[in-house]
Parts: C-alpha cells; sequence; structure tokens
C-alpha cells in the first residue's frame, strides 16, 4: 500500500512539475509544449488501448465495460461543461486569477478519478498500476502550466502559484485512498473503476490533450504522439 501511494503522490506532483517550470522560466515554447502535450497523449493513449481496457474485458462483460467507459467520459465532459459555465467576468487581472482557480479545480476534480485509476490498475496487475500512474503524472505537467500561466498573468507570486498546485497534486493519493477502499470492500469492482478511467482518458485524450497540441505544430505534436505510444509499448 505505501508503494502505491508513493507513485500516486508521485504522479500528482507532475501538477507541481509544470507549475514549477511556469514560475521559474516563464512561458513554455509553443513547440515545445505541443511536444509535450503529444507525448502524453500518446501515452494514455497506449495506457487506454492496451491495458485498461483489455483488463476489464477480461473480467465482465462487453456491455459492462462500455457502460463504465460511458459513465467516465460523460463524467468529465460534465465537469468541463461546469467549469466553463462558472468563468466569470471582471477586470483582466481578476479574470485571470478567477480562470487559474477554476482550472486548478477542475484538474483536482479530473485527479480524483485518476487516484483511483491508479489502485485499480495496481490491483489488476503489478504492471498496469506504474504505467498509469506514469502516464497521469506526464499529463499532470501541462496541466500545471494550464494552472500557472494565468495565475501569474493575475500578478500572483510564485510561491502561492506553486501551493496552489501543491493542493492540487494532493487529489491524486486521495483519489488512491479512496480507490483502495472501494476494493476492499467490493473487489469486483475493480472491473468498472478500470473502464471509468478508460472513459476518463479518453475524454482528457482525444478533447484536452490532442486538440490542444495538434492546434500550433500539428507535426511536432504528431511525433510527440508516435514517441509516447512507443515508450509505452515498450514498458506495459
Amino acid at each position: 500500500m505505501t508503494e502505491i501511494l508513493l507513485q500516486s503522490c508521485i504522479a500528482g506532483l507532475g501538477t507541481c512539475l509544470g507549475a514549477g517550470a511556469v514560475v521559474l522560466f516563464g512561458r513554455i515554447g509553443s513547440r515545445s509544449l505541443a511536444l509535450l502535450l503529444g507525448f502524453a497523449s500518446g501515452v494514455m493513449a497506449a495506457v487506454v488501448i492496451i491495458d485498461l481496457l483489455p483488463a476489464a474485458l477480461r473480467q465482465v462483460g462487453p456491455l459492462t465495460c462500455l457502460a463504465g467507459l460511458a459513465v467516465g467520459f460523460l463524467t468529465l465532459r460534465f465537469m468541463d461543461g461546469a467549469l466553463r459555465l462558472l468563468i466569470p467576468g471582471g477586470n483582466a487581472r481578476r479574470l485571470y486569477l478567477r480562470a487559474g482557480y477554476l482550472i486548478a479545480l477542475g484538474i483536482a476534480l479530473h485527479d480524483l478519478p485518476e487516484g483511483i485509476a491508479i489502485a485499480a490498475g495496481f490491483s489488476a496487475s503489478p504492471g498496469l498500476g506504474p504505467a498509469l500512474a506514469l502516464a497521469i503524472g506526464l499529463h499532470n505537467i501541462p496541466e500545471g502550466m494550464a494552472t500557472a500561466a494565468p495565475l501569474r498573468a493575475g500578478q500572483m507570486n510564485g510561491a502561492r502559484v506553486v501551493a496552489v498546485n501543491a493542493l492540487v497534486s494532493l487529489v491524486t493519493p486521495l483519489g488512491t485512498l479512496l480507490g483502495l477502499f472501494i476494493l476492499h470492500v467490493s473487489p469486483g469492482f475493480n472491473a468498472v473503476l478500470l473502464a471509468l478511467a478508460a472513459g476518463a482518458m479518453v475524454y482528457i485524450v482525444v478533447w484536452k490533450l490532442l486538440p490542444a497540441s495538434l492546434g500550433g505544430h500539428s507535426a511536432t505534436a504528431l511525433l510527440g504522439l508516435a514517441a509516447g505510444l512507443l515508450v509505452m509499448l515498450r514498458l506495459l
């Protein structure tokens, strides 16, 4: 259990790493960001296709797996839509600050099911848990950048920006603790958690990471995508 929580904490700290990069180096170059987002997309896509869905299908029927996939996807879609509606108006500085806080809230909401997914992955197989933690940690880096950039634009000092992201990073191990508790109470729920995690990751990749990475430097993004897929093919 200690090892699982440690890897979950490291995955969550990817958010702090991204925020720290913005604070230390300023704005990340668009080409570098496209490469990083593409790489995270490839890693997460590989985890879904090679491990999450096959592991879920081995334990439950395709209809249950599909239902879990849909619920995970729609849950993330609902969270995303709700946060867009909550962004208020105001002067530029306040708008930046509120946008940064809302992005942080959205990432925290995303991190909870991702933490549960890590617990489910470790329960499914020895290799899946670490692979999920790696994938989630990588995709948390650009999310930390996305949180830090508007907060810095709103003139928040660097220490507070990192502190906000540190709080967000704690949600991942909290989700892992929740997942371990659920699996202890009902071990048969593991397959549903895997399918839910797959749906959440599909939404993040298709609606968030890939569009953001392909927007400016598509060739670089595709290179990162291919690299992420190849790395995970070697690891899984």
